[in-house]
């Protein structure tokens, strides 16, 4: 599995985060540490499943000395497991952590619902939530108690990918094993609510599952398919569905009150700078995969899988996973990107 990661961990995505988050985090303190003559110290979260000698653990450390000349000395603790990272960043043990969206929920569930199924159907809609977010008057939506979240990062659309592309309706996935975050209730509901069937999964496993055939169906964002080689579970007869299931994000979330005022809005300012270097990286990555693997949806498919996901976020609101303020203000941008939308016209969110 370690041989899979480490292609992963290399990509340009994952190191473009963690260049943008350290960097800021150390500026934002910079001016308060001069005119009081002090060094602040601060824990960051890094997330590695090869631990402290993994790729991004070594990427992050590199800016400890510059951090130090900002005034802030950075003290980096490795975790090879996502869910003991956000556990100890909970407890106080960390000052800053990096999480994906789906994790990010439980500290902000706002921004933690920015992942909701069908939410966001393209780059377009993301690009314009992105921008409204990053702007200083959404901060009250960043804030949570304590937590703060510092940063979203767009990590591309998340694709349903199957090892026998017959299988393009939602019909179809009854009874279908599909390698699933066990850890996120919104994708044990949307599975059961389709009729397929759960296989545990997590970050490290989903891909070995596909690969060697213990599920039928897994889903990913195209910046996954060539690291984690999931072409070998697509084989000759394998697609991958064009449709957006959900936009995955990374969130950099800090425990505000142990940093500046300033510093969470300085590295929102930073990521907006950045957004269309992220979004290139997506664009390259799609265009890496091969065509023979595209499964293009009809529009009546379309509508199909929009008023299915539409359904589940409902139910998820309603039972406290999802933000109806996020929910409300997704659906709005949707309507502007694309007026002709049924959803449009009706007040379902």
């Amino acid at each position: 599995m370690l041989r899979l990661l480490r292609p992963l961990l290399r990509s340009r995505l994952l190191i473009l985060i963690l260049l943008i988050a350290p960097i800021s985090l150390s500026a934002a303190p910079s001016a308060q540490a001069a005119e009081k003559g002090k060094v602040i110290t601060r824990n960051f979260c890094v997330f590695d499943p090869v631990g402290a000698n993994g790729p991004l653990f070594a990427i992050v450390k590199t800016f400890v000395p510059i951090a130090l000349e900002a005034g802030v000395r950075l003290k980096l603790h490795a975790y090879t497991d996502e869910q003991v990272a956000a556990a100890d960043f909970k407890q106080g043990q960390c000052d800053g952590v990096l999480l994906t969206g789906t994790r990010a929920r439980q500290f902000n569930k706002f921004t933690g619902s920015l992942e909701a199924l069908g939410a966001i159907p393209n780059k377009e809609d993301m690009k314009i939530l992105f921008n409204t977010l990053t702007q200083a008057k959404a901060a009250p939506l960043m804030t949570n108690g304590d937590y703060e979240v510092a940063g979203i990062f767009p990590a591309g659309a998340v694709y349903l990918y199957t090892r026998d592309r017959s299988i393009d309706r939602v019909e179809e996935l009854q009874g279908k094993k599909i390698a699933t975050l066990d850890y996120d209730k919104a994708s044990l509901t949307m599975v059961r609510y389709v009729g397929a069937s759960v296989v545990g999964a997590n970050a490290a496993t989903f891909a070995s599952l596909f690969n060697n055939g213990s599920v039928d169906i897994c889903y990913a964002p195209a910046v996954a398919y060539q690291p984690l080689e999931l072409y070998k579970g697509l084989g000759s007869k394998g697609g991958i569905f064009k449709y957006a299931v959900a936009y995955m994000n990374f969130q950099v979330i800090l425990h505000r009150h142990r940093f500046p005022p300033q510093a969470a809005q300085m590295v929102r300012d930073e990521s907006r700078k950045k957004i269309d270097e992220a979004y290139k990286i997506i664009a390259d990555a799609e265009a890496g995969v091969p065509k023979k693997y595209w499964m293009y949806p009809t529009p009546n498919q379309v509508e199909q899988y929009n008023a299915i996901l539409a359904k589940v976020r409902l139910k998820l609101r309603d039972e406290g996973v999802y933000d109806a303020r996020a929910l409300k203000l997704m659906r709005a941008v949707r309507c502007k990107v694309d007026p002709t939308r049924a959803e449009c016209a009706l007040a379902m969110e």
